[in-house]
Order: structure tokens, then C-alpha cells, then sequence
């Protein structure tokens, strides 16, 4: 049994610990939110990290430690849109089934409407990755996160139709959807957006029926 001085201790460990992430969470946050808008307003290319740094208000050496650069900075905010809107289409279709929808199709659609959804609530990072500039490897991270993307849409799908139309149908699918997020995060306005989704919702259907 600990002691009352080892339980104190201890607590004091864990809530010093806490405040430690909590900081190095903030200085994470603060140097993406900087990078974001940094490379809305030059692009990747003309981007530079004191630029980024003064915006953040970080240190430069924060800025090595947490991302290792100007690269690990645009990676990351295009992992952290990218686990949003994945995850954020995940759950629409979990709430979808255990409202007691089991149709394939209708699945995929509440899914693809949540992505796309994000598109829009996200649309200043969603911009940064339409419009091709990124670092090296950039592109073989796209490829591949778009495959796996294809892969889980065709397993949503594998329900609704044999083996090879399903799998030409998840490709089509997925481009559209893809496509449409682009026009969606250069919407003018909320409403627009929401019209784009719409529309695109009620062609995915179309498509897949």
C-alpha cells in the first residue's frame, strides 16, 4: 500500500505530467494554426518558417521538435484533415446502422455526406491540398491514403453487387466524392456548400442505383 506522502507525490506527477501535455498540445495547435493560414495566404512553396513562427508566436526550435519543419507541418495538418473527415464519415455510418439501416448504399451516402460536410467546416485546410504544391513524397501519400480510402468504400459496397462492378462502382464513387470536396471548400457561402452537397449526395445515388 502507498504511503499518503506517495500518494501525494505521485499526484503531483500526474497532474505535472498533465500540464506538460496540455503545453505541448498548445504549442502543437498553435504552430498548425499558423502554418495553415501561412500557406493559405503563399502557398507551400513561399512559405517560410519565420513567417510561421512569428505567427505562432513559438519558438523555431518548438517548431523542429514537434515537426521536424516546414514539411512535417503541411504532413501534418493533411493527416489531421484527413483522420477528421475519415472519421466523421466512420461515425455516420455507425449511427446509420444502429438506426437500423443496413442498405449499402444508403450507408455509403451518410457517409460520403459527413465527408463532405467537412469539406466545408474545414475548407481553409481542405484548400491547401487541392491545389497540387506540397512537399516530396507528397503525392505517394495521396496515392496511397486514396487507395485505402477506395478499399474501405469497396467493403461498404461489397453488399450491393458482384465483386468486379462493386469495386468499379467504389472507384467512381470515391472520384466523385473526391472532386466534389474540392468545389465544396471553394463554396462562397454556407448555403452554396450545402446546395453542392446536396446535389452531389443525389448524383452518388443516381450513380450507384
Amino acid at each position: 500500500m502507498r504511503t499518503s506522502r506517495e500518494r501525494q507525490t505521485n499526484g503531483v506527477g500526474e497532474a505535472g505530467g498533465s500540464r506538460q501535455w496540455a503545453r505541448a498540445d498548445a504549442t502543437r495547435q498553435a504552430l498548425l494554426s499558423a502554418a495553415q493560414q501561412v500557406f493559405a495566404d503563399r502557398g507551400y512553396a513561399d512559405a517560410g518558417i519565420a513567417e510561421i513562427v512569428e505567427s505562432s508566436g513559438i519558438s523555431v526550435g518548438s517548431l523542429y521538435h514537434h515537426y521536424g519543419g516546414k514539411a512535417g507541418l503541411y504532413l501534418a495538418l493533411w493527416e489531421e484533415l484527413s483522420e477528421e473527415q475519415e472519421a466523421s464519415a466512420a461515425n455516420a455510418v455507425a449511427a446509420a446502422r444502429k438506426d437500423g439501416e443496413n442498405d449499402p448504399i444508403a450507408l455509403f451516402i451518410a457517409g460520403a455526406r459527413a465527408y463532405l460536410e467537412v469539406c466545408w467546416e474545414r475548407r481553409t485546410a481542405a484548400r491547401l491540398f487541392h491545389g497540387g504544391e506540397g512537399p516530396s513524397g507528397f503525392s505517394l501519400m495521396r496515392r496511397t491514403r486514396a487507395r485505402q480510402w477506395l478499399g474501405a468504400n469497396t467493403r461498404l459496397l461489397r453488399g450491393h453487387d458482384g465483386e468486379r462492378a462493386t469495386q468499379v462502382l467504389s472507384l467512381v464513387l470515391t472520384t466523385v466524392i473526391g472532386e466534389a470536396g474540392r468545389e465544396i471548400a471553394l463554396a462562397p457561402d454556407e448555403a452554396e456548400a450545402h446546395e453542392i452537397i446536396d446535389e452531389i449526395c443525389r448524383i452518388l445515388i443516381r450513380l450507384a442505383r
